[in-house]
């Protein structure tokens, strides 16, 4: 089989990445409508929770419309074919989070942490590998490292029991050719299966994404109308048959994919997402796509002009988690008026 055959798998975060579009409010018949739907479009893995993953409910970073444990419940209970995955950021959730996800079904969770702090996972890899759990280990804000540092962290999740690994262009910040040059150096390094998971903030997502297909990548997270943080994610029902016409196999059902991704913009979202003023200044920057709706808020009470703010946040190299940061640069910009 040529390389240009083989299956990709795809992942859906729409109903966990999709949630930062709506500040965390999505309820339960929109859960069950969409992971329906995309389980009749034979999706094979849909992701559920909370923007920043499970435990991350929070006045911080936005308090979810529902917990945990009842959204799990909910997209476990409308899955008969696809996997049921959660994300986890160490310091938002805990093992207990872990345990009780995967006591509602998880088929497979993911363990995120900053691209050059692979070592915050190896207790929680290593606890899911012990417990027979599937669990990938994946790199956010991946912008900020140079290829073979991502390939060195990669290899430390896979010690840690990772069985796969992968990148997220938290910031929609790459050119096709980073992400090349990316996941190659990973997929030289490791023997599990690779991922990638773009952002559309300068219009590349779907072309980031062939891009890491061609390079190797064995799994590309996409959304239904690219629903997710700032200007969305690669778009589910755009990248599916971009790569089925490049040869690549999904085993998605097209027509029921552009179902599923009708459904998404009618009941999950108030409008799908644009690559706004704002959202380019974000990719621009190499700021966390989570953060715009947080800098919208501020710069409008602080009285500043939010594409300073991104700006300024990327000259800070800020991270998901440092949202309180957003505060202190509006303050710095307005005082300088």
């Amino acid at each position: 089989m040529s390389d240009a055959a083989r299956p990709i798998t795809v992942h859906d975060p729409t109903l966990r990445d999709g949630h930062h579009a709506v500040r965390h409010q999505l309820g339960r018949e929109q859960l069950r409508a969409y992971a329906a739907a995309a389980d009749a479009a034979r999706v094979p893995v849909v992701e559920v929770g909370h923007g920043n993953g499970l435990g991350a409910s929070s006045l911080q970073v936005g308090r979810a419309r529902l917990a945990d444990d009842e959204m799990l419940s909910v997209v476990r209970e409308a899955l008969a074919h696809s996997k049921m995955a959660v994300f986890m950021l160490p310091g938002w959730g805990s093992a207990k989070d872990l345990r009780r996800a995967v006591g509602h079904g998880a088929d497979l969770v993911r363990i995120g942490t900053h691209c050059t702090e692979a070592d915050l996972a190896e207790r929680h890899l290593g606890e899911l590998r012990a417990d027979g759990v599937e669990a990938h280990g994946v790199l956010l804000m991946s912008h900020m490292a140079e290829p073979d540092r991502l390939a060195e962290e990669c290899v430390k999740l896979v010690g840690y029991g990772a069985c796969g690994v992968g990148i997220l262009d938290s910031s929609g910040h790459y050119l096709p050719a980073d992400v090349t040059a990316r996941i190659a150096a990973i997929r030289a390094a490791v023997d599990v299966p690779v991922m990638f998971h773009g952002h559309n903030n300068l219009g590349m997502a779907v072309a980031n994404s062939v891009a890491a297909a061609d390079a190797g990548a064995h799994i590309i997270d996409a959304c239904a109308r690219g629903f997710g943080a700032g200007a969305g994610n690669t778009q589910l029902e755009v990248v599916v048959p971009v790569l089925e016409r490049l040869g690549y196999r999904t085993g998605i059902d097209l027509y029921k994919l552009l179902d599923a991704a009708d459904i998404a913009e009618r009941e999950l979202m108030p409008a799908p997402p644009t690559i706004d003023s704002v959202a380019v200044v974000s990719g621009l920057s190499g700021v966390f796509s989570g953060f715009k709706a947080r800098v919208l808020d501020i710069s409008r009470r602080e009285g500043v002009d939010p594409r300073d703010v991104f700006f300024e946040l990327g000259r800070r190299q800020a991270v998901a988690g440092q949202e309180d940061l957003i505060v202190d640069v509006a303050a710095a910009l307005a005082a300088k008026d």
